[in-house]
């Protein structure tokens, strides 16, 4: 494994989380994305050490946006002063809906690749010696 393979996967997960931005906030400026993009990136360079933990740590970034997805929808709509019309009603519903679908399967991703990795570090148990069988009588032969 080359020394710049994580560095390329974090580069990469901050793209990742930057597009998702932009997919999931369509009014969200270029800019914002590029910000939030390069300050995941730096985080995924810190605390990236292997090319698991840099996508488990995306995967968790994805599910971190996913669930603000719905309260930035609502908190948009309500900016507006006035009541929500049907169309903007819709559009809180399916934030909510595929807010909440996408969230819940991305933690869900994440904490699977984090227990992968704690198992992947943890050292493996001794084998223990089984017990002698006590069922059996011990006879001796005189």
């Amino acid at each position: 494994m080359a020394w710049w393979t994580p560095q390329l996967h974090a580069v990469l997960g901050g793209i990742v989380i930057a597009i998702g931005i932009v997919v999931m906030w369509e009014q969200a400026v270029l800019l914002w994305a590029l910000l939030v993009g390069t300050i995941a990136t730096a985080f995924l360079l810190w605390k990236g050490r292997s090319i698991g933990t840099v996508w488990a740590w995306t995967t968790l970034g994805l599910g971190a946006e996913s669930m603000t997805w719905p309260i930035v929808t609502m908190v948009q709509m309500r900016m507006g002063g006035s009541q929500p019309t049907e169309e903007q009603m819709g559009a809180i519903l399916n934030a909510v809906i595929f807010g909440l679908f996408t969230s819940v399967f991305w933690v869900t991703f994440a904490f699977g690749l984090f227990k992968r990795l704690k198992e992947q570090q943890t050292p493996p148990a001794p084998a223990i010696a089984s017990p002698p069988n006590r069922n059996k009588k011990n006879r001796t032969r005189s």
